[in-house]
């Protein structure tokens, strides 16, 4: 799918594509989400350009992912895919000839909220620059709600450590562990944005102050929303190490009480050994009083043992 948009009245729209002919000069940003070759063609036919395949958008070196070649300035950025287990996908973006050009393979919260605000708010859009650095905001905001998304839940979960058994606790690992996990890929995005930005700066294409003044505005959001992040790690490795102990301590009161068990009927268990071997010459066996007293030394010995281990304050 390809969409392309146009600044008219001071604020980003829509325009429609029947063909490659209806992509005007006066187009600004063009995103491309999945895009067949068809579409493909049309760009390359009506601007010359050229855009990488979606595979090559998920190469880790920073020689693939900031790059500057004939077919402008490339950008390839995080972007977390929310769900019950979050995950990061890449977009592509391309700077070229005063247009922005975005490739990924679906369609994005972060994107589609920003063409909303551009649309809605005037002076949002100003240029292909002032729309890529949008987005990256709109990234940034949006990755400050899942953080603190993750930090209410792991206030809960705080609270269930230390009120819940251990059956409960248990199942609470799972949860700290997709919380860290997707703190973590919130972190790795963040980063990413701020490679992005530095390799914006050196590249000297921002030929404004607004440019400047927004890009020095997300840096510093991103190294705020960076020391809270580091903060929820701190924080998730803090609920683990608590949940474990309480879970080893309630295993070990286990392991005490089946110990304490098994020292308590060791008495019974020789007395009852010692009569159970049946020799010809014991004068107990021949008497009636033999068994009740064997029965009664066996509870004896039980109960001996328990009365101390209380006494002791073991039990």
């Amino acid at each position: 799918m390809l969409n392309a948009f146009v600044i008219r009245d001071n604020s980003l729209q829509q325009i429609p594509l029947q063909g490659a002919e209806d992509l005007t000069d006066e187009v600004v940003w063009v995103d491309l989400v999945a895009p067949s070759a068809t579409e493909r063609d049309w760009l390359l036919r009506r601007y010359g350009q050229r855009l990488p395949e979606l595979e090559a958008l998920v190469e880790i070196e920073a020689s693939a992912r900031f790059m500057q070649d004939e077919d402008g300035l490339h950008i390839r950025s995080y972007f977390l895919r929310s769900g019950e287990y979050p995950s990061n996908t890449s977009v592509g973006f391309t700077l070229n000839q005063g247009r922005l050009f975005t490739l990924h393979e679906e369609d994005l919260p972060e994107l589609r909220i920003y063409r909303l605000r551009a649309r809605a708010e005037a002076g949002m859009a100003r240029d292909a620059i002032t729309i890529f650095l949008g987005i990256l905001d709109t990234k940034v905001e949006l990755a400050a709600d899942t953080l603190e998304r993750l930090q209410a839940e792991l206030e809960i979960q705080g609270r269930l450590i230390h009120t819940k058994g251990e059956e409960d606790i248990t199942g609470i690992f799972a949860d700290l562990s997709r919380n860290e996990d997707a703190n973590g890929k919130v972190r790795l995005g963040l980063m990413d944005n701020q490679r992005a930005l530095s390799y914006l700066q050196r590249c000297c294409i921002l030929d404004h102050d607004t440019h400047a003044e927004m890009l020095h505005d997300i840096q510093r959001d991103i190294e705020s929303l960076l020391s809270h992040s580091t903060f929820l790690f701190e924080r998730v490795h803090l609920l683990m190490t608590s949940a474990t102990g309480i879970v080893n301590i309630q295993q070990n009161r286990i392991i005490k009480l089946f110990s304490v068990a098994a020292v308590i009927l060791m008495p019974p268990t020789l007395v009852a050994s010692i009569y159970g071997m049946n020799f010809r010459r014991m004068p107990e066996l021949d008497t009636a009083w033999g068994y009740p007293v064997a029965l009664l030394v066996m509870v004896a010995s039980a109960i001996l043992p328990y009365l101390y281990f209380k006494w002791k304050k073991w039990l």
